[in-house]
């Protein structure tokens, strides 16, 4: 069973929560526990903050979302146009934040991999960044 959606949005807070039902809503095809549920639903929040946060910095834009299920696979990808990440090794390093004065924690791409089976981190300085997440939901 393959499907796809592709939705994009304002990057504005009230969004993040549009885009975590969205997902949840996809995702019940593939008959999901509640804890991946939950999960995926952390992960996108995640990203989704990350795009508005740091990528249009609160200054508005466009996110990007597309979610793919293949077999049983749950592709999500998350993209914007915003400032890019100069050093995403970096970034994804835990507790490191640009945004400390904010009482940002640092964990958004720690709690990503945590909670998905794979993280692809892409980006350039001032044209954006996607994030592509995989994780395989069910076999039981």
């Amino acid at each position: 069973m393959d499907n796809r959606i592709y939705v994009e949005f304002d990057s504005i807070s009230s969004n993040e929560a549009l885009a975590r039902v969205i997902v949840a809503a996809f995702l019940t095809r593939l008959d999901p526990t509640l804890d991946e549920i939950e999960e995926v639903k952390t992960a996108v929040s995640e990203a989704v903050t990350n795009a508005i946060i740091h990528g249009y910095e609160n200054a508005g834009g466009t996110i990007f979302m597309e979610c793919d299920i293949h077999n049983d696979e749950f592709t999500v990808t998350i993209r914007d146009e915003g400032v890019g990440i100069e050093d995403i090794k970096k970034a994804k390093e835990p507790l490191y934040t640009t945004k400390a004065e904010e009482d940002r924690s640092g964990m958004g791409f720690s709690f990503m991999e945590i909670f998905m089976d794979s993280l692809l981190v892409e980006s350039e300085v001032s044209k954006g960044t996607k994030i592509t997440m995989k994780k395989k939901i069910g076999g039981r």
